[in-house]
């Protein structure tokens, strides 16, 4: 970690805690700081106030009072999920204090270079997918994953060495709480419409995406999905020295697919048949990681081996075991429709969908298209209905609801037929019946264990 003395004597607002806020109190308490935290759980039911507490950082908790910033606080920390309209928020903002996110902070004391990756679809696989062909058979540093995926950033830059990389995934949350962050290599995955609520409009939402690349210089690189017309325009505006990936065009400089074959500039990688995790999203993410690779200088052979082996970040197209020649995919991320489209489409074979969840009062028109290579659709959730009649328009022959993804394995199981796929993409979020998509993720992986146990015995 970078010796850092900016901090030292500063009174600075940590507002909103999780795993992001503690750590961003933590380092700024190990940086000298006047750490004060604030969070709006009651301090009797907030664990992490409590531990902060005993740290000797000073904890305000129950709300979040305007009134603090009268404290003549020189910077805010703020949790990325914190909108900025919130009150004490956007007091700071109008009285001039510098608001950041806790990326900002891990940039600031990171020895390691920075790799950063967003978009709106295919970050978490990509970062992951990344982070894997880098550490394949590497001798020495280690990539470490890190930011929206799961570890703080804060945490990772404060071990990771000058030979070590920092992959960070980064939400346009997280960047729009930058000022100096630079990574070394920036990768935009797509940009579509999402979290118009949080910013407002689609110009917003594509500008704070957009701010990965607002610090880079001559000497960096930017990685862009160069399909998309929006981005090709935007790569006019950065510094950064553009590396395009596409599906659809050779692209001399780039990364692109000729005649199935994956190239890096004019060098042939490997066939894009042989990705394991499958469908076309999966292919630019590939494209992405590959572009990351040897721009960092990983060998044909070490980014082979992975691709050809990876299977997937877990609850996201993942593929999850084999039996009886049916293959089984935990999509259980896939929370609308597009994601779950994105998925239909990585796959050739017949498809015992498993789909439903949350109504959010949207109807399944847009999905009917993607049905045509679905052999059986069951149903559950409070959308069974919606989506059943979404199948019956597509042509779906076979349509059954259940109680719960539970109820929903073996009714697949029983459906299907040897080499064909039995797929959970719900296309809804999952909080009418699981807390999260991950609980409702591993209901399934854990229902495909009793399946398997329950027809060996059978079968003995």
């Amino acid at each position: 970690m970078k010796k850092v003395t900016a901090y030292e004597h500063k009174k600075v607002l940590v507002v909103g805690l999780a795993m992001s806020g503690v750590n961003a109190a933590k380092l700024l308490h190990e940086l000298g700081a006047l750490v004060t935290v604030n969070d709006y759980k009651s301090f009797e039911e907030n664990p992490e106030a409590q531990e902060l507490l005993e740290s000797g950082i000073r904890v305000v908790t129950g709300g979040h009072p305007v009134e603090l910033l009268d404290e003549d606080f020189e910077l805010v920390v703020k949790n990325p999920g914190i909108m900025y309209n919130n009150p004490i928020v956007h007091r700071a903002i109008e009285k001039g204090i510098p608001v950041i996110t806790e990326v900002e902070l891990a940039y600031e004391v990171a020895e390691s270079k920075i790799i950063g990756i967003t978009g709106t679809n295919g970050k978490t696989t990509t970062t992951t997918m990344i982070a894997e062909i880098l550490n394949h058979n590497r001798k020495t540093g280690h990539a470490y994953v890190a930011g929206n995926i799961g570890t703080p950033a804060s945490l990772v830059a404060q071990t990771a060495t000058k030979e070590d990389e920092i992959v960070i995934e980064l939400s346009s949350f997280q960047l729009m709480g930058i000022k100096t962050l630079r990574p070394q290599i920036a990768v935009i995955t797509n940009i579509f419409e999402a979290h118009i609520d949080y910013h407002g409009s689609r110009d917003e939402y594509v500008a704070a995406k957009w701010r990965i690349t607002e610090n880079q210089t001559a000497d960096d690189y930017l990685i862009l999905n160069w399909d998309q017309e929006e981005l090709r325009e935007l790569s006019k505006t950065s510094k950064a020295k553009i590396i395009p990936f596409s599906r659809k065009e050779i692209l001399e400089n780039g990364v692109y697919v000729k005649e199935d074959i994956i190239y890096y500039q004019d060098e042939a990688i490997m066939n894009k048949k042989d990705i394991v995790v499958p469908g076309e999203h999966n292919v630019e993410n590939a494209l992405a990681a590959i572009a990351v690779a040897k721009l960092v200088g990983q060998s044909n052979k070490n980014i082979v081996e992975l691709l050809t082996t990876f299977s997937g970040v877990k609850h996201r197209t993942q593929f999850v075991t084999e039996f009886k020649q049916r293959k089984f995919y935990n999509d259980s991320k896939a929370t609308n429709i597009l994601a779950t489209e994105n998925a239909l489409k990585g796959f050739s074979k017949p498809v015992i969908l498993l789909a439903g969840g949350l109504d959010r009062g949207n109807g399944f028109e847009e999905l009917i298209p993607a049905l045509k290579n679905v052999k059986a659709l069951i149903v559950f959730g409070e959308t069974a209905s919606k989506i059943e009649e979404a199948g019956i328009i597509a042509g779906v022959k076979t349509i059954q609801h259940v109680q719960n993804v539970e109820a929903a394995v073996p009714v697949a199981y029983e459906l299907s037929e040897p080499e064909e796929i039995i797929l959970l993409s719900p296309a809804c979020a999952s909080w009418d019946q699981y807390r999260s998509f991950e609980v409702r993720g591993d209901a399934f992986i854990n229902a495909i264990d009793q399946l398997i146990e329950e027809v060996e015995e059978q079968e003995e």
